[in-house]
């Protein structure tokens, strides 16, 4: 007995028709009827019965039927487990992620995925958020880390890192400095140059969209593509900062003023397509873990300070990349 036959078999017995069977399994009639007699022969008993106009089962036939049918369920099984089994030792991803990444979580992540999965190539790509965002959809990205406005794009699959508002952060001189108790709206913020990471970052689309609702057009006259130099230019009162609340707190040199009707926060998500590998369902699983440790938020510690700059060495707070 041999799984072609049992193929072959199940082809005549759907079909009712050794004509219609070959064509169906693409061999000749001739070759299909001598198939089936060498498993009838074999089973030492007649499946199919002849002596009519059609190709109908016997009894024995009938109950062949079914067992032939879970004898090649199981072989697809088999081979679909082996398949998945190879797409975790070999294969390749490609992940994306904001220019200028600085999620330990994520460096975390491929690193326990690729000490237990050593054949599996990584490949690494940055990009601003809104084009990596259609790098997954046209599948040249298999996972990335971005920063949207709100929530993740409904058409991906989406696993929320961070969701926190968007503020202003101005030099003590500024005269939006002394509104830090109470905040300032965003036709307030607005009257002012502002400095802000360029369109396409999930920070910028928050700006521009909340402002847009509000008939606003805000002024940006510097941007950069990394946080803290979009700081370093407000510092320097270039422009009021504008970033999530958690790349700004404490940021010496800097007064944070929240934004009381910017209510669309900034997300930092992880997106990937609904169809997946299994070695990207596997490399979702050890991002999911690596960011839900403790000390597994999607922040970074800056280097300690330096004791001659005046103040006290020690960490600065963590800032969240929502680019």
């Amino acid at each position: 007995m041999e799984l072609r036959q049992l193929k072959y078999f199940l082809a005549v017995a759907e079909e009712s028709n050794f004509t219609r069977a070959a064509e169906r399994v693409h061999i000749s009639q001739p070759g299909i009827s001598a198939q089936i007699r060498q498993l009838e022969h074999g089973l030492g008993a007649t499946l199919i019965d002849r002596s009519g106009r059609g190709a109908g089962l016997t009894a024995v036939g009938e109950v062949a039927f079914e067992h032939a049918r879970a004898v090649l369920d199981a072989v697809e099984a088999l081979r679909h487990a082996v398949d998945e089994m190879n797409g975790l030792v070999r294969g390749r991803l490609v992940v994306g992620m904001v220019t200028a990444c600085t999620v330990e979580p994520l460096f975390e992540a491929l690193s326990t995925f690729h000490l237990a999965h050593p054949g599996v190539e990584i490949g690494l790509v940055e990009d601003d958020s809104a084009r990596l965002v259609e790098r997954v959809r046209a599948g040249d990205v298999d996972l990335a880390l971005i920063g949207a406005a709100g929530r993740a794009p409904d058409d991906l699959d989406g696993h929320e890192v961070i969701s926190e508002p968007i503020v202003a952060a101005v030099p003590p001189g500024h005269p939006l400095a002394a509104r830090a108790a109470g905040g300032v709206t965003l036709a307030e913020l607005c009257a002012h140059p502002l400095v802000c990471l360029p369109p396409g970052t999930g920070i910028r689309t928050v700006l521009d969209q909340v402002s847009a609702a509000r008939g606003l057009t805000p002024t940006v006259s510097l941007g950069a593509t990394a946080p803290d130099a979009v700081m370093r230019l407000a510092e320097r009162g270039l422009g009021a900062a504008v970033l999530s609340a958690s790349m700004v707190a404490r940021r010496p040199g800097l007064v944070t003023v929240p934004l009381t009707d910017a209510d669309t926060p900034a997300v930092l998500a992880l997106v990937s397509a609904p169809t997946k590998s299994p070695a990207l369902r596997e490399l979702l699983a050890h991002c999911r873990e690596s960011f839900a440790a403790p000390d597994g938020d999607a922040r970074n510690d800056d280097a300690p300070d330096d004791a001659s700059g005046g103040r006290s060495p020690g960490r600065r707070p963590r800032q969240a990349n929502l680019r």
